[in-house]
């Protein structure tokens, strides 16, 4: 399993993995939640997975497909090979989309073998990569701690109010390492005010229907906060209770993407004695990378004595928005939103949750609002939650064939169901220079709502 070296490329993914030992030695896996057997067998091998996978269309490497990586894994777990940099480059240059796991013959869980290589790799005593040592400690620095969170952000604020233009004009910027400046391109205009968790339930606009909680999350309140506003308003229009308690925490996605399963499980059990402690009969969010984790809380906390049935119980509750909003008749008293949209589906909506067709009859119930589907709709942008910062030029390459896809649609407006994807589409759109706005599905709903709500009042006027 050897290639030509791929130029530019941020951590050699052309170079050679180590050579197969001719005896296995001691599996440097060996820790709590190794890969399973199980799950690396139910790889046949058939490479249906190459031609979904994004690096692997990219770079045209089998080391950097499914199939690849999965075969490197197993080879780790048996002791064939060792984690070397150049090894460990290959599964860190996995966006972790799980395209493969939608389109293999086989159910292989992909999703779950990367994450249980990369906590493997995390608790290694020796030879864990510097970067992800640092991408774990500014994690855990923040992601538990929403005060930290809050004054980062606010600290953001500041710096875009004040400082950015300034630095931008006086070409400051240039002097930063291309990582930083790439980094900054990627900020979003923060908000003037944020989302603030409510102590206090949200109350339905008509007879009380059901009772939700909604998870706010780390990223939303602050760089989205009127995507949560319009989520509410459409909940309570539709006739739902709305809690969204302060106490709650992070999801823990990163953390687990990153391997950092402790931190995460961590995470995981604060929100669930939140969230099952208010007794209401779903958990929605509106974020797909934190849905899909919170889907597993169950497997993350599978082997957890007090925590385990308690984890199932509480991903049964949650629920995508745009599946919640599905099953209830939220038709009623759309206005028109004359424009073309098309959409980008989230990777952890569409490949982890199997979410695709529920957007779509959203957005095509919405008068005068023109859909165009868009051309690998389905794959990736580049996001990934903090892939554009970790693997910046790969993030680049799949945004750059992602704005193509855009542009051939001539869509004013791209909706997702995720703010890591929105992030990187308002990035993509500002470097491609091209007109138009990134949107969440439930934003457009709740423009619907005002349309209609206008309409009505303009017509009891006029009568």
């Amino acid at each position: 399993m050897s290639e030509k070296p791929a130029a530019g490329t941020e951590h050699s993914v052309g170079t050679s993995v180590e050579p197969v030992a001719p005896q296995a030695q001691a599996s440097v896996f060996t820790g709590r939640n190794g890969p399973r057997p199980e799950d690396l067998s139910r790889c046949v091998h058939c490479g249906f997975c190459l031609n979904h996978c994004p690096t692997y269309l990219e770079l045209g490497l089998e080391t950097e497909s499914p199939r690849g990586r999965i075969h490197l894994i197993g080879a780790l777990s048996e002791g064939r090979i060792q984690p070397t940099s150049a090894v460990i480059g290959h599964l860190d240059l996995c966006l972790q989309c799980r395209a493969c796991e939608t389109a293999c013959p086989s159910g292989v869980p992909y999703g779950r073998i990367m994450e249980d290589a990369r906590a493997q790799i995390q608790s290694l005593p020796k030879g864990r990569p510097p970067a992800w040592r640092l991408r774990s400690f500014v994690l855990r620095a923040l992601l538990p701690h929403p005060r930290r969170i809050r004054l980062l952000a606010r600290l953001l604020r500041l710096y875009q109010r004040r400082l950015q233009g300034l630095l931008r004009r006086s070409r400051l910027l240039r002097l930063l390492p291309a990582r930083l400046r790439e980094m900054e391109s990627l900020l979003p205009r923060l908000p003037d005010r944020f989302f603030e968790p409510a102590a206090v339930a949200i109350e339905s606009a008509g007879p009380h229907v059901r009772t939700v909680a909604l998870l706010t999350g780390c990223i939303m309140p602050y760089v989205y906060p009127q995507t949560h506003e319009a989520t509410l308003r459409v909940l309570a229009r539709n006739g739902c209770r709305v809690l969204a308690p302060p106490e709650q925490v992070c999801c823990g996605a990163l953390l687990t993407h990153n391997g950092d399963r402790e931190a995460a499980r961590k995470l995981a059990r604060r929100n669930i004695d939140v969230f099952l402690g208010l007794g209401v009969e779903a958990v929605l969010v509106n974020a797909a990378g934190c849905g899909a984790t919170m889907k597993e809380y169950g497997e993350l906390l599978h082997d957890d004595p007090q925590y385990a049935d308690k984890a199932q119980q509480f991903s049964a509750l949650v629920r995508d928005i745009t599946e919640f909003i599905a099953e209830l008749p939220w038709q009623e008293g759309l206005g028109p939103v004359p424009t073309r949209v098309t959409l980008q589906d989230s990777c952890h909506a569409a490949h982890a949750q199997g979410i695709t067709a529920q957007p779509r009859a959203i957005l095509q119930s919405i008068p005068e609002l023109e859909f165009v589907e868009m051309e690998g709709s389905d794959r990736c942008c580049g996001s990934g939650g903090i892939y554009n910062v970790t693997q910046q030029e790969m993030s680049r390459r799949l945004l750059d064939s992602k704005m193509r896809d855009i542009k051939a649609t001539a869509s004013e407006v791209v909706a997702s169901t995720n703010p890591g994807c929105m992030l990187q589409l308002e990035a993509g759109l500002r470097r491609a220079g091209m007109e138009g706005r990134a949107v969440h599905v439930v934003d457009l709903l709740d423009e619907a709502y005002t349309a209609g709500d206008r309409a009505k009042g303009e017509s009891e006027k006029g009568g």
